[in-house]
């Protein structure tokens, strides 16, 4: 009786450590996606730019390549 109730034990830690687990895997997950999905629509907005205004296009990507501080 006593080795099923340690089973029993671990089971229920088991199961909430994976529940734990999981949930934090899920969190970081949708964390990326979130972030991949920023990434995409900043770079749709940076090919319009590019489209648009080809020297203010060069502007930002001087400034985020970082070969000159931007202007004041």
């Amino acid at each position: 009786m006593r080795s099923l109730l340690g089973y029993a034990v671990l089971a229920i830690v088991v199961f909430f450590a994976l529940k734990l687990v999981f949930g934090l895997l899920g969190f970081a997950l949708s964390l990326l996606m979130n972030l991949l999905w920023l990434a995409a629509i900043g770079f749709v907005v940076y090919l319009v730019i590019k489209l648009i205004s080809p020297a203010t296009a060069a502007r930002i990507h001087e400034a985020i390549a970082g070969k000159r501080p931007p202007e004041e």
